[in-house]
């Protein structure tokens, strides 16, 4: 009999352990908790910090999982300031903000107008704020422009159809879509720096596509141990930069230069113009027709009427030219 009990204890133990153990190992782990973001201000700006640190933290718990951080590391300072204070006075004005990531410092300016990518002062403070953890996950180590512009993008969720409209304008203009291009981009006028913006996202999506989330982290991981952005790119991936640039060049085709086109309101409007000159035409060649034949039914009736005329006149017996035997 204690024989026979000994299989149904191991069972019930083995039970107990499976019921112990597999909710821990199917619990999702926990997400990083954000650095917190320390608001200064001038009394007249106040306002404006309030209403950005009511927003919280925002999306920064998935920027850093992407960026590979699971510590948030200390407090980000973001500084509000007032034009013609020290801080904009040496920043261009077309400038709404920056970040100084080795510093851990977000400096924005609310009295000017963000340009693109962002539209808001809280998306552009997510996407600088973004910059200040892509240098705590390199170790304060430099990065191409072009990647950490457009990682910053990915982590603060900066994307819309826009940015497919601009790849798609680009693209039409003959643009070399080579990322090794896209730094000196980043120098030019306001529309070849917003190209250069959303080509650089462009590229930092089509990696996660190719290599998977976990593509970016590692790659940061690997130049904050010391290795060039090259060799941290192709040790996370399997591939050179050159290769994959030259890749995503090559698949930059319907999705990101025609589709935009397609969907655009000038196409639209073009489709509605030749949609209305295709119809006025079929109504024109219908009113045509149909005067055609009224004319023809006219014709046709005054035929009529000119040979009942005809006979009415040879068979009337009144006619003085009848002869009568």
């Amino acid at each position: 009999m204690a024989d026979r009990s000994r299989p149904a204890a191991l069972l019930a133990g083995l039970v107990f352990l499976l019921i112990s153990v597999l909710p821990a190992a199917a619990a999702p782990p926990a997400s990083p908790l954000p650095p917190p973001l320390v608001f200064e201000a001038p009394s007249a700006l106040a306002p404006v910090a309030g209403r950005l640190r009511a927003l919280g933290p925002g999306n920064l718990s998935a920027a850093m999982r992407l960026l590979g951080l699971s510590e948030p590391g200390p407090p980000i300072r973001v500084i509000l300031a007032r034009e013609g204070s020290d801080l904009a006075r040496n920043v261009p004005p077309w400038i709404a903000g920056y970040a100084l990531g080795d510093a851990g410092l977000v400096v924005l300016f609310p009295g000017r107008q963000p340009s693109y990518p962002e539209t808001s002062m809280a998306e552009l403070l997510n996407h600088e704020v973004a910059h200040v953890l892509i240098a705590r996950a390199t170790g304060g180590r430099p990065l191409p422009r072009f990647w950490n512009e457009g990682l910053a993008m990915a982590a603060a969720g900066d994307w819309s159809l826009e940015d497919r409209t601009r790849i798609a304008l680009a693209s039409l203009r003959g643009r070399d879509l080579s990322v090794e291009d896209l730094d000196r981009l980043f120098a030019g006028g306001p529309g070849e720096v917003a190209g250069a913006y959303a080509l650089s996202f462009a590229f930092v999506e089509d990696v996660l596509s190719r290599w998977g989330p976990g593509a970016p982290a590692a790659i940061l991981a690997g130049v904050a141990r010391g290795l060039s952005f090259e060799e941290a790119f192709r040790r996370a991936t399997g591939t050179p930069l050159a290769t994959a640039a030259a890749d995503f060049a090559k698949r930059e085709t319907f999705w990101y230069r025609w589709l935009p086109l397609l969907t655009s309101s000038v196409t639209l409007w073009i489709g509605i113009t030749f949609l209305a000159l295709w119809a006025g035409g079929r109504r024109r060649a219908r009113t045509a027709a149909i005067h055609r034949r009224w004319a023809e039914e006219e014709e046709a009736h005054r035929q009529a009427e000119a040979v009942a005329d005809t006979t009415g006149d040879s068979g009337d017996p009144g006619d003085p030219g009848d002869p009568v035997n």
